[in-house]
């Protein structure tokens, strides 16, 4: 049996939906299972799971809720491995994400996204960068990106350094169960839409 097995079997005895990736609802239903209380059964993933650090709980508190979880527990999953992560980037308004794209196209800098706002799944609230430190020191290149890659993976996050048309190994994202066989650019015009009729990304 290998993970994405286990996992199922795992999601079907727990009565949640059987997608073989540990989200958010799975994560939540083991809590509970385990701690076995009416209480933790009603917990919230956002309650669910420990703070970490201050600046990483700033960015974390600007995803959606059912992201939140994932966040944290990723930042602990790579303590837990000696790698010290935090979570530097993660809800951007559709103007923030255009100020990023005009770099170094018609502003300073250097070209740092393909996406204009409304085409990056951080306008969403679903996605998050994060950075690798040495104490205080950030930093922009390390080994350590692919390690906690595989980390994020296993928690059920789609990592943007598994990506051929763009390697962006700091940044996760939460894939909607109705996005599982979509392809981006078909996702991001469902969250566009979502968003202008004010429907939630997680339904």
């Amino acid at each position: 049996m290998d993970a994405t097995e286990m996992i199922e079997a795992v999601q079907k005895a727990l009565g949640v939906d059987v997608d073989g990736r540990a989200g958010p609802e799975t994560w939540t239903a083991i809590y509970a299972a385990v701690v076995n209380t009416r209480k933790a059964a009603a917990a919230t993933p956002l309650t669910a799971f420990s703070r970490v650090d201050e600046r990483s709980e700033r960015n974390i508190a600007t995803l959606l809720p059912e992201v939140q979880p994932m966040a944290r527990m990723l930042v602990q999953k790579a303590a837990a491995n000696g790698i010290d992560i935090r979570v530097i980037s993660g809800l951007r308004s559709y103007e923030e994400q255009d100020a990023l794209y005009a770099q170094g196209r018609t502003a300073p800098g250097n070209i740092v996204t393909k996406a204009r706002g409304g085409y990056s799944n951080h306008n969403f609230g679903i996605a998050f960068d994060v950075g690798v430190f040495s104490g205080s020191k950030y930093l922009p290149e390390s080994p350590k990106y692919k390690a906690v890659g595989v980390l994020g993976q296993e928690l059920g996050l789609e990592w943007g350094g598994s990506w051929t048309s763009l390697v962006d190994e700091p940044h996760f994202q939460l894939r909607p169960a109705w996005a599982r066989s979509m392809n981006e650019s078909s996702m991001l015009a469902e969250l566009r839409q979502r968003r202008q009729d004010s429907e939630p990304v997680y339904a």
